[in-house]
């Protein structure tokens, strides 16, 4: 027993000191502050709504009408019955957001390097190198939650497989299962993908190694284990799978029916995101180099080039004051890459590059290849359109890969590997069966190459225009000072890219330096080790705390309630009736956390009412705001004061009409709302009984209960007639009811409800009962179990081993 906790107290204490760094990078989480990310404040502006009926009901709703007319909640952070890995989830995020994923970050990098059996001292330190990052700490910062959380876990995942393909045959099954099912749970499908290509590679390496020491049986018995485990993993997180499946369909990720643009032009077709939007974002060729250099490029779109810069000296120049030109410098758009919007550059470090460079010369085997193999793929498909023969070909053969944006995100698998291959270059540092002369040599190759890289950006410094691609338009805004601005701009920007070379430089030097000392006997392993750990902390906390700091944080109710009502939604909050809001004064998710809003902030939107937004809400087309019961915009007058414009020809909750016309394409349903009079007459393409009915003056349909969930109508009409109801169609959880009896209802006006209704005075009744949740809780719950019958299966059969083991007698001498 003693000796058990011998063995583990060095993690122990290595925990603990993970623990402590997340807590004092984040440090002002101590005092109850929160960190302020501009994606999660538009998150809770959109998850508001379901989030107070959680609070006040005690139940789930899956559907919002809060954000872009309706929509379901499966991407907005709904819980689900029986989701117990997320509960698991819950509890390793023990501390306080955002110190939680930087732990998690931490100790699944520990756990995947002492998987790897590396030193823990070593696994400690690579650790540092992987969790600080700093992309993985800016994410953080602007609130890519689930993006940093799906990187998380990562590491352990790869853990589990390496488990297995180690003949750890039960425990690396289970810990297979847990980490993807945890890397599911993190809701982050583009980022699972990724690993997911990481993982194929890996599974390349391992079979061409199997097949050259004929072990291919292994192989397959390995990969058969771990297919079971991720099978068990989806099972696990079935509901919220299952859901998003079904919803992505109808999202903007899926095919649209729409041949045409809204100026008329052919719509290219796609059964994924169009081209352009998928490579918006796309690294550029010498942007390679920012991983190496931090500000080669200017770093981000809004630096603080401080009291001592060019711009500052433009701003007092031009009448500013003091503190008016230290407030204008803190913003300085110093990036000039060819992305259109930059927060900070993806730096891994140039101590971790420098030894990932010293690696490529000491390491060698499938370790090595995987992880280069993993290092280029990554950087290649992050090129996007400017490498554009292998992303057209991703693009249209590869499955899915034409769901995701923002291909540079992509770079996570870079920033996984490079971290492993560099603590491995130590490990073979550090090994006694490598010969010293081919240590240096190795020595030599990595401080050349590297120091020679920043040394030649120094000498090409003259040579390059520092010109960004907004730069046009920064002088067009500046007038007459236009060009003034520019000079000083550019200046700053060599300023930054000569300051940071340099930095880079000396780095090499020491890192290179110190296993020089250590060659020469100098230095022992834990000093080097040691100085590592100052020089990966120092190089990338630095670079980190540019743009992530305690500025960053601010009092729990800004976070919590981070939209205060306005003058127009005073105003508005007054009627208690049912309807929408159309904010033109402001964007994104601000209105939809006072009101039913047809705005919000979402990246994957219904498709079809996307598509309704882009023809006619964007252009204010009133007919259309009309339908979709908009009683209010909110718009501001010419001195910037907001009010409410209150739209009395709205349509209402639910009206009767007279006529439906059947077209026969998306296309031609779409263009009809242009003019349509939607107050009598409705356009459709599905096939239904009649298209004509009799419209009674005295015929009335009034909505008497309102939930998310749950809509309730009173109709009073002499004829049989059809409603149109100003709520968002999706069929995939929608049923209408009619005294009670289940009625089929249909897709109008492109996005609307509408049901025929007998004549007579009958309750109407939509309810949001969604079969997806009820069947995949039901698989969670068997999976669940299934699992936990596993989990003890395997613990019996790994203690009777151990049993078997300690009992086998030995033999041989001393």
């Amino acid at each position: 027993m003693a000796l058990s906790v011998r063995k583990f107290l060095p993690h122990l204490l290595i925990i603990i000191g993970f623990i402590a760094l997340s807590l004092a990078y984040f440090s002002p989480v101590l005092s109850g502050k929160q960190i302020f990310q501009s994606d999660i404040m538009q998150y809770i502006g959109m998850s508001k709504q379901q989030t107070d009926f959680r609070v006040e009901t005690g139940d789930e709703t899956y559907w919002t009408n809060s954000a872009f007319g309706g929509m379901p909640t499966y991407q907005l952070g709904a819980l689900y019955p029986h989701n117990y890995i997320k509960k698991l989830d819950s509890a390793l995020r023990f501390l306080p957001r955002p110190a939680d994923y930087l732990f998690l970050y931490f100790i699944g990098f520990y756990i995947l390097l002492l998987t790897l059996k590396v030193d823990y001292k070593l696994a400690a330190l690579g650790a540092l190198a992987f969790g600080f990052s700093t992309y993985l700490i800016i994410i953080l910062g602007v609130g890519h939650n689930s993006k940093a959380h799906a990187i998380a876990y990562m590491p352990l995942v790869l853990s589990g497989i390496l488990l297995v393909f180690q003949n750890k045959y039960i425990t690396g099954f289970l810990l297979t299962t847990v980490a993807m099912a945890l890397e599911l749970s993190a809701n982050h499908y583009q980022m699972t993908y990724y690993l997911m290509l990481l993982v194929l590679i890996l599974g390349g390496v391992y079979l061409f190694d199997a097949y050259k020491k004929k072990i291919l049986p292994h192989f397959f018995k390995s990969v058969g284990i771990m297919v079971f485990a991720v099978i068990l993993a989806i099972g696990l997180n079935a509901t919220n799978i299952m859901a998003t499946q079904e919803y992505v369909k109808e999202s903007t990720r899926g095919k649209s029916e729409l041949t045409i643009n809204p100026d008329g032009t052919p719509k290219t077709m796609s059964t994924g995101l169009d081209k352009e939007y998928i490579t918006e974002y796309s690294y550029g060729f010498l942007e390679t180099f920012n991983l190496f250099i931090p500000r080669l490029l200017g770093g981000g779109n809004g630096e603080d080039v401080g009291k001592d810069s060019e711009m500052y000296k433009f701003y007092t120049g031009i009448g500013a004051s003091p503190i008016e030109a230290m407030r204008e410098v803190k913003h300085t758009p110093t990036y000039w890459g060819n992305q259109p919007i930059v927060e900070a550059p993806a730096y891994v470090g140039a101590v971790v590059l420098f030894l990932f460079v010293f690696a490529l010369f000491m390491v060698k085997g499938r370790l090595k290849w995987w992880l280069v193999g993993g290092v280029i793929m990554s950087l290649l498909l992050s090129y996007g359109k400017n490498l554009g023969f292998l992303t057209d070909f991703f693009i249209q053969y590869v499955p899915m890969y034409n769901k995701f944006r923002a291909v540079t995100s992509i770079q996570v698998i870079l920033e996984l590997c490079i971290p492993i291959l560099a603590i491995f270059g130590l490990v073979r540092l550090f090994n006694d069966f490598e010969k010293d002369d081919q240590k240096l040599k190795a020595l030599k190759f990595a401080a050349g190459i590297t120091g020679g890289v920043a040394i030649l950006f120094l000498l090409l410094k003259g040579s390059l225009d520092f010109v960004g691609m907004n730069d046009g338009y920064y002088r067009q805004v500046y007038g007459e000072y236009g060009q003034s601005f520019i000079d000083a701009l550019k200046a700053d920007r060599k300023s930054m890219f000569t300051y940071d070379t340099f930095r880079t430089l000396i780095l090499v030097l020491l890192s290179a330096g110190g296993i020089w000392l250590f060659l020469r006997k100098k230095l022992s392993q834990n000093a080097l080790i040691v100085v590592f750990a100052v020089l990966i902390l120092f190089d990338l906390v630095n670079v980190d705390r540019r743009y992530v700091n305690n500025e960053n944080f601010v009092s729990s109710h800004q976070v919590s309630k981070p939209y205060q009502a306005n003058a127009a939604d005073l105003e508005i909050m007054k009627d208690n009736g049912h309807f929408r809001v159309f904010d033109v004064a402001s964007s994104a998710a601000r209105a939809s956390y006072f009101h039913n809003s047809l705005n919000g902030y979402h990246a994957a939107k219904l498709g079809r009412y996307n598509e309704l937004f882009d023809f006619y809400i964007a252009k204010n087309n009133m007919n259309v705001l009309n339908m979709l019961n908009t009683k209010y915009i909110i718009a501001d007058d010419d001195k910037g004061n907001v009010f409410p414009y209150e739209n009395a020809d709205a349509n209402g909750n639910a009206w009767f009409i007279s006529e439906i016309e059947k077209v026969n394409s998306a296309n031609e349903e779409m263009l009809a709302l242009d003019s349509l009079d939607t107050k009598i007459k409705a356009v459709t393409t599905q096939e239904l009984r009649s298209s004509n009915y009799k419209l009674d003056s005295s015929s009335t349909i009034s909505l008497l209960e309102y939930q998310p969930n749950y809509l309730k109508y009173n109709s009073n009409n002499n004829f049989d007639g059809f409603a149109v109801f100003s709520e968002i169609y999706y069929a995939d959880g929608w049923n209408a009811y009619i005294d009670g009896k289940l009625q089929s209802h249909y897709r109008v006006d492109y996005v609307l409800r509408g049901l025929p209704i007998p004549k007579g005075q009958h309750t109407i009744e939509f309810k949001f009962e969604p079969q997806v949740v009820k069947t995949g809780s039901t698989i969670a719950l068997a999976s669940s179990i299934l699992f936990g019958l596993l989990i003890l299966g395997g613990i019996v059969i790994l203690r009777k081993q151990k049993i078997e083991d300690s009992a086998e007698p030995k033999y041989g001498v001393k």
